[in-house]
């Protein structure tokens, strides 16, 4: 009789720990809190929008560069380690953003360094040691980690970090976000965070189930998978950090840009753990090309809405297609890829996102320091919308394996 060891640590503890982490990665602890500096940083030290958004680009160049280095890694010595120092280095990096002392190039080099610990503690990462526990239920456990995480710390932070800067100032803001990680979340992580080991010769086949990056990107689902998201995630995140300054530059208050981003995380949290549970109830990937479509009208209602109810509702529909991009994008890779070689695949797609990300950031100062209004870049943003989801409609429908073959694994009649 063959005796197996169940895997150290439990769903429950990974997941809540995997959430936890998400909430204070990059997304919430940068990029949801970044307008909330933008102003004061530029009033402070002179410097244009465009060239402290630049800043997204140096997050957007190492996270494109690393990520897939970081997911070979992980696939082959576990997530543990990495997460960990990941999230003690960014906490770091944040808290000496506090010394910024006018200097672009310092400025520019402190991010460089958080974008490396940031890509080291990013939700790809995360996705990975989910992807690995969770068999059954994938997408929702996938859901709950990533939208959870980073839709409450987008929330969370944010807010902090607004009663700081407004209390005693932009660098109580970085050094408060900084806390919280260190003081509250990597505590956490240590505890909670495990990598699942292989319990027995049946959970080895299925760790080893799955294409590898090479044979996975001779496939055009990958192409496909990658423009959407990179078109889709890019664009709306990018709208995501510029908010409080879209509305301020329209006579609102930064209260009621705060109002409004705390909807979009909000929306994003819910509907991306939505996203999750409908792609695991209904097999066809089409189902995310409907939140595409809320997104542009999001888009629209957040550049001429004149009240408060319409821009909410702007700032929900626009979490609604942010949710489903990056509930989609996981869950896309473990049905049509497999897990075995989950992080070398999603570090790739994911850096073809975050380049996304830190690019349409300066895109969008950059109009606006020339046109002093947002409102052509937002319309290009619609349009990488809607060019995302026509993408989607070409995906096929995920493929069957053999006859009773886990739901929840990869389908590889879809991907030959």
């Amino acid at each position: 009789m063959t005796v197996t060891t169940p895997p150290r640590g439990s769903k429950g503890g990974v997941l809540f720990a995997c959430t936890l982490g998400n909430s204070v990665s990059v997304t919430p602890a940068v990029h949801a809190v970044f307008g909330l500096f933008l102003v004061p940083l530029s009033e402070t030290f002179g410097w244009s929008r465009a060239s402290i958004s630049g800043v997204l680009g140096i997050l957007a160049l190492v996270g494109a560069v690393t990520y897939p280095l970081i997911g070979r890694h992980i696939d082959r010595a576990g997530a543990r380690t990495t997460l960990l120092v990941g999230t003690f280095g960014l906490a770091l990096s944040i808290a000496a953003l506090a010394l910024t002392n006018g200097s672009l190039f310092q400025f520019y080099a402190t991010f460089t360094v958080l974008a490396a610990f940031g890509a080291m503690a990013g939700t790809p990462i995360f996705q990975k040691v989910i992807a690995d526990w969770f068999d059954e239920n994938r997408g929702t456990a996938l859901g709950i980690s990533a939208g959870g995480g980073c839709g409450i710390g987008s929330v969370v932070l944010p807010v902090m970090a607004a009663v700081l800067v407004q209390t005693w100032g932009w660098r109580a803001g970085y050094l408060g976000i900084s806390a919280f990680m260190l003081v509250v979340a990597l505590p956490l992580l240590f505890v909670l965070l495990r990598d699942r080991a292989a319990s027995g010769a049946a959970d080895t086949m299925r760790l080893r189930e799955g294409m590898t990056l090479g044979e996975a990107a001779q496939t055009p689902m990958f192409w496909l998978i990658l423009l959407a998201l990179a078109a889709g995630a890019g664009g709306t995140t990018a709208v995501f950090s510029h908010v409080v300054p879209i509305l301020s530059d329209r006579g609102f208050s930064v209260a009621a840009g705060t109002a409004v981003v705390s909807v979009f995380a909000l929306v994003t949290s819910g509907w991306q753990i939505a996203t999750g549970r409908i792609m695991d109830k209904i097999q066809t990937p089409r189902v995310a090309v409907p939140m595409y479509l809320m997104a542009v009208v999001g888009l629209v209602l957040l550049e001429t809405a004149q009240g408060m109810p319409l821009l909410i509702a702007g700032g929900a529909l626009l979490g609604i297609g942010l949710g489903g991009q990056f509930g989609a994008l996981p869950y896309f890779i473990a049905r049509y890829f497999g897990t075995r070689h989950f992080g070398s695949v999603i570090g790739a797609m994911y850096s073809a996102v975050i380049a996304a990300q830190g690019t349409t950031p300066i895109l969008l100062d950059l109009v606006f320091d020339a046109r002093h209004s947002y409102r052509p870049a937002l319309v290009g943003v619609g349009a990488a919308l809607l060019a995302g989801a026509l993408l989607l409609m070409l995906l096929p429908r995920y493929g069957r394996e053999a006859e009773g073959a886990d739901a929840d694994g990869p389908l590889f009649a879809a991907a030959h």
